[in-house]
């Protein structure tokens, strides 16, 4: 961005340089040519004591200055204008401006804070994620299970210090089956091991993304086994 910002400035100023050498080359051409006029038409055909040709002179030469001056006036305004901009941050007040221009404002911050709010996503919805607003938001459900698995798989090594090793494939009903029989049952005989190990079969196999229900029922299974 800045390069090019850079490059147009360098453009800018070739271009006013090459206009300004423009209108300079004409005006002396024009000067030149006016003056030999005033010489060719006066009764000694010379410059000496020619009425037309100091006037033509002099019109230059009050062209020239007042040009100069209008140059020099317009650089001079910018440099204060320039001069007046504070050089630190600070906050605009209600003082700092006219009562119109901060009323204007205030107008398009509140019009810029209500349109990005109202375009924040509200209703939408990623296979895979959490639903905005929900307590799930910006949680993705296969990550959060897989990594369950190490987190219990830590725990179930202070239970029991000679716990296998963890396998990037093993079934979890089959990785933690030593602490199979420290899990309570449900009525159907199912412990939170057999739910957390389908929701992590899932996790792992699937082609589709896990839901929020099958990610709810795996994490809430895998924290009944981290608090047994």
């Amino acid at each position: 961005m800045f390069p090019r910002v850079s490059r147009r400035s360098t453009v800018s100023q070739i271009c006013y340089a090459i206009l300004v050498l423009i209108t300079t080359f004409f005006v002396a051409i024009s000067c030149i040519f006016l003056l030999s006029q005033a010489a060719r038409t006066a009764p000694n055909r010379s410059f000496v004591k020619n009425i037309n040709a100091v006037v033509i002179g002099a019109a230059y030469v009050i062209l020239l200055v007042l040009s100069l001056a209008f140059c020099l006036k317009r650089r001079i305004a910018v440099h204060r204008r320039l001069q007046r901009i504070s050089k630190t941050f600070r906050t605009l007040g209600k003082n700092d401006v006219p009562d119109s221009v901060f009323l204007y404002m205030q107008q398009e911050y509140a019009r810029a804070c209500l349109i990005a709010y109202e375009s924040r996503p509200k209703e939408g919805f990623q296979e895979g994620w959490g639903r905005p607003g929900s307590k799930y938001a910006g949680l993705r459900f296969r990550t959060s299970l897989l990594d369950s698995v190490r987190t219990i798989d830590k725990l179930a090594h202070l239970v029991i210090p000679r716990h296998p090793p963890l396998r990037p494939h093993a079934r979890m009903l089959h990785h933690f089956r030593f602490i199979l029989p420290l899990l309570s049952r449900d009525e159907d005989g199912l412990t939170p091991l057999h739910y957390y190990d389908s929701a992590i079969q899932l996790a792992r196999h699937s082609s589709r993304e896990p839901i929020e229900q099958a990610y709810v029922i795996g994490i809430r299974a895998a924290k009944e086994i981290e608090t047994m």
